[in-house]
């Protein structure tokens, strides 16, 4: 007997049991992302108006992915509906590729996982926020056709057009420092924004001009007295000390630029930038700006929290009033590889209370279940320094078996056509809402609850041919496949632990 024979009787369309990872769930984003919620839900997700913090620990498929999605599908409305008051996502899930641009700054025994994951600070993730926002940023104004932004915040060329020259020049500055858009080239992109802003000053020019009509002076001066006198009229030495003199300052400029480029290079360890493009990038503004303004130039997070200022009132200039930041998928980078005392050193630096309470600014940190240990055995110095009992926190994303009910009975209605059935009606009379209930809740989280089911429906149409079908999962087939899938999951659940 085939699946989709036995489904197709009670009017389901397909298997909603089928996918486990909400990254690909089809089912879930088109028919349960906004009918389909954990008990916690309005605690994390806040009010958009005043943006907020919430850390929620979660083991494995206990649907913290499904609410990163839910937390943009959601916002992403808000803002279709509140255009002057937007608040921009920043998904913050993909760690690999600041990891790996870290551990280039690392020599010899350094790189090692563990002893790279200690170098890591706070002002690298404030970076690596800041260059996931710039990019986006950058993506809308020129409207990228190969934007990886999160989609939902419509920035417009009349709300761009009403940033000052000073808000430009910030821009342009945040660019230099954190776009990492490969679309382009750096040049290519940079020079587009410029033209986008509208964003010219001629001192810039200034050294460079001086320059050449120093050079062009002497060449005249030599070429008109050697003309008329048939010899120069003053010594060589004369034309060199003022050709040098013209060009000082141009070249007092760009080694300050050069200077500035190595060490934004050197502490900006998650960036992908090279020195001479960005020396070359910083020779446009004049030297006065650069001198007044923040630069992430030293290993500090005061720098970080400046720029995010800046990062924040450009907003606030095209009509978005906050930030969300998503955390995610803090096991799955390759460098942690899942180890609990590694994705500690990557996180706990960002559980810093002036980094999670800034005005207009959120983060929602969904965390893996193995790190809620750690935080039970910090010192009282942690505490005062995270003020976890201020952030939200949801010690375990836990649910129960009526829960798990409405979530299976959910996707059945996403993919059913007509009635849909109730999740008892698959089942003989023999089998109790009780005990479905009581099976439920030994699997305890939304992945194993479809694993289960799915296989629970390969193993029942296994049991009868297409002749002589049965539309009933028997007593019998619910409770050995539940045992069997309890059995294997307790003795993965063993090898984790021991690894």
């Amino acid at each position: 007997m085939k699946i989709h024979q036995f489904l197709e009787h009670y009017g389901i369309q397909s298997n909603p049991f089928a996918v486990e990872d909400a990254q690909t769930d089809t089912v879930f984003k088109s028919g349960c992302i906004d009918s389909t919620y954990h008990p916690s839900w309005q605690k994390v997700y806040g009010d958009p108006q005043d943006p907020s913090t919430s850390i929620v620990f979660g083991e494995k498929g206990a649907g913290k992915t499904a609410m990163r999605l839910q937390i943009v599908d959601h916002i992403a409305r808000y803002n279709r509906e509140n255009p002057t008051q937007q608040i921009y996502v920043i998904e913050y899930d993909d760690f690999n590729p600041y990891l790996d641009r870290f551990r280039e700054h690392q020599i010899g025994r350094s790189r090692r996982p563990d002893r790279t994951l200690k170098r890591w600070m706070l002002w690298d993730h404030m970076d690596a926020i800041l260059m996931i926002g710039v990019t986006s940023l950058i993506d809308r104004i020129l409207a990228t056709r190969n934007s990886m932004a999160t989609p939902g915040c419509d920035i417009s060329d009349s709300s761009v057009a009403k940033l000052d020259q000073n808000q430009a020049r910030d821009l342009l500055l945040l660019a230099a420092c954190y776009d990492e858009s490969t679309t382009e080239t750096f040049k290519t992109r940079w020079s587009a924004l410029r033209k986008k802003l509208g964003f010219w000053s001629l001192q810039s020019w200034a050294a460079f001009s001086l320059g050449i009509a120093t050079t062009v002076g002497c060449i005249a001066v030599f070429t008109s007295l050697t003309i008329r006198t048939e010899s120069p009229y003053f010594p060589p030495w004369v034309y060199l000390i003022a050709f040098v003199a013209g060009w000082l300052p141009w070249l007092t400029k760009a080694l300050r630029s050069v200077w500035k480029a190595h060490r934004i290079y050197r502490n900006v360890k998650v960036s992908n930038h090279e020195r001479i493009p960005l020396a070359r990038t910083l020779m446009t503004f004049p030297m006065s700006d650069l001198s007044s303004q923040p630069l992430p130039m030293h290993p500090r997070t005061d720098d970080r929290y400046a720029m995010l200022n800046k990062f924040s009132g450009i907003l606030r200039s095209l009509d978005v009033t906050g930030i969300i930041v998503i955390v995610d998928r803090v096991d799955e980078p390759h460098l942690i590889n899942g180890s609990p005392e590694l994705m500690k050193l990557l996180l706990w630096p960002m559980l810093d209370n002036k980094f999670l309470k800034q005005s207009g600014f959120g983060v929602k940190l969904l965390l893996p279940m193995e790190l809620q240990q750690f935080i039970e055995r910090e010192n009282k110095e942690f505490y005062q320094r995270a003020r976890l009992d201020k952030q939200n926190m949801i010690p375990s994303l836990q649910w129960t078996s009526e829960a798990l009910y409405d979530v299976a009975s959910a996707r059945i209605q996403a993919v059913s056509s007509g009635d849909a059935p109730s999740v008892q009606d698959l089942f003989d009379e023999s089998i109790s809402k009780q005990r479905i209930f009581e099976a439920f809740r030994q699997l305890r989280v939304p992945r194993h609850l479809f694993k289960f089911l799915y296989r629970l429906l390969v193993a029942h149409c296994n049991n009868y041919t297409d002749q002589e079908p049965s539309y009933k999962i028997s007593s019998q087939t619910f409770e050995s496949t539940l045992a069997i899938y309890l059995r294997e999951q307790d003795a993965f659940d063993r090898g984790l632990g021991a690894g």
